[in-house]
């Protein structure tokens, strides 16, 4: 009988206990964590919109550019050409980042891995076929040893199955299936995973076609 009595006072400590706990936890943490995670959470329900777990570690950028900025970009020249290609590619992919997968899709706000691909560098005036990883695989030569790494080099993955544009040593884009269009660090895992590279041709950089 005592202990029926005493029951619901032991629960209430332990309940007491719990939030203590916690609360300490968050306050213990950085300004700079806690910003880091009000950043993420934000990017979750403003981006994703998805039920899709996403992991403390899982990058997502949210685009800054607008598409007005994207048209008031100058035509690639042969000029300046490798220039213009980065800025209009790099306006195109943050336009698109965040934005849900959906197989076969490519855009405006869906994408599949090759759609997404596709869109981006037809906004920015390269056009060739709409085709899955695989088909432009066989399309585009390889690139040369110096261009693997290159931003805007094609990265083959899994089999040819999955496909991302590169930014650096250090990562790529893609229309991840979970996370829609994202940043993905070169971990282990893609390395693992890499088929190859391939190069699209600037406009300048195409022979023109014999008669």
């Amino acid at each position: 009988m005592h202990l029926q009595r005493l029951f619901p006072y032991v629960l209430t400590l332990i309940l007491v206990l719990v939030c203590s706990i916690s609360a300490l936890a968050q306050s213990s943490e950085t300004p700079e964590r806690q910003v880091e995670t009000r950043e993420r959470q934000f990017a979750r329900n403003t981006l994703t919109n998805d039920l899709t777990p996403i992991s403390a570690d899982d990058p997502i950028i949210i685009s800054e550019a607008s598409p007005e900025e994207i048209k008031a970009a100058a035509a690639i020249t042969s000029a300046n050409g490798g220039f213009k290609f980065q800025q209009l590619m790099s306006s195109a992919i943050d336009q698109r980042l965040g934005a849900r997968y959906s197989w076969g899709a490519d855009g405006p706000s869906r994408f599949d891995c090759s759609g997404f691909v596709w869109s981006t560098f037809q906004s920015v005036g390269i056009d060739f076929e709409r085709s899955s990883a695989r088909t432009l695989w066989a399309r585009f030569a390889p690139a040369a040893p110096e261009e693997k790494f290159k931003f805007g080099t094609l990265v083959f993955f899994s089999g040819l199955s999955h496909i991302g544009i590169v930014a650096d040593e250090n990562g790529f884009y893609h229309a991840s299936r979970r996370h829609g269009v994202v940043y993905s660090p070169f971990s282990s895992y893609w390395l693992s995973r890499i088929d190859g590279f391939r190069r699209v041709p600037l406009p300048e950089q195409v022979e023109p076609a014999v008669d």
